[in-house]
């Protein structure tokens, strides 16, 4: 089933030249299949135009694509269709900062980034190793923490603290600034979950066939 969001954004991506989309989102585009090829946590991601599909061959993939479901979908089409060719900015900041940024405040868009917390808190290092199986590199914020890039222009960082004498073990989640000339409010939250969800689910989805 395509949803209506979904529907949009196919008839959007499908009314560009393929060209301009390459430059713009960092993406590759095969003529003869009709497909682009999107870098998406360090896994390959096909987004066929002639059937209005997203192909995927390994299980990480499956679960980005059928499980996170239309949300993630949306995001790649939408990603695709307004990308622009910036360079990063190095500025990072709090999705609370963006324009629109109550968005990330109010009821169910609350980003759960206590999952983050809760998962790791205890363990550094597989924080590290899972990031790094999806492409992520170590930055040296915080007492541990991550680049990840769900989409080639939109890096998403997650940073961790530990629990110390007088505070509580934390983590927080930055955009670069430029990610709002690539994605609008809604999209940079369902990016924002993709990325928690993915580090979160990561573990299972590999050692076990379940996906």
């Amino acid at each position: 089933m395509i949803w209506t969001g979904e529907k949009e954004a196919w008839e959007i991506l499908l009314s560009l030249d393929s060209k301009e989309v390459e430059r713009r989102a960092g993406v590759t585009f095969d003529l003869n299949a009709s497909r682009y090829r999107l870098r998406c946590f360090a896994e390959d991601l096909y987004i066929s135009l002639t059937d209005k599909t997203f192909l995927r061959a390994s299980p990480p993939g499956k679960y980005l694509i059928t499980e996170l479901g239309e949300p993630s979908r949306l995001s790649i089409l939408r990603y695709l269709a307004h990308a622009k060719d910036l360079p990063l900015s190095g500025n990072l900041v709090k999705p609370s900062d963006l324009p629109g940024r109550n968005f990330f405040s109010k009821g169910t868009h609350v980003l759960p980034i206590d999952k983050i917390t809760k998962r790791f808190e205890n363990d550094f290092d597989e924080f590290m190793n899972l990031g790094k199986t999806l492409g992520g590199s170590q930055l040296e914020y915080g007492d541990v923490s991550l680049r990840l890039l769900p989409f080639p222009r939109i890096p998403v960082v997650i940073i961790l603290w530990a629990a110390d004498e007088e505070f509580p073990s934390k983590s927080s989640l930055l955009f670069d600034s430029t990610s709002v000339s690539h994605a609008a409010t809604d999209i940079l939250w369902s990016t924002a979950m993709m990325t928690i969800e993915m580090m979160i689910a990561l573990k299972d989805i590999i050692f076990t066939d379940k996906f």
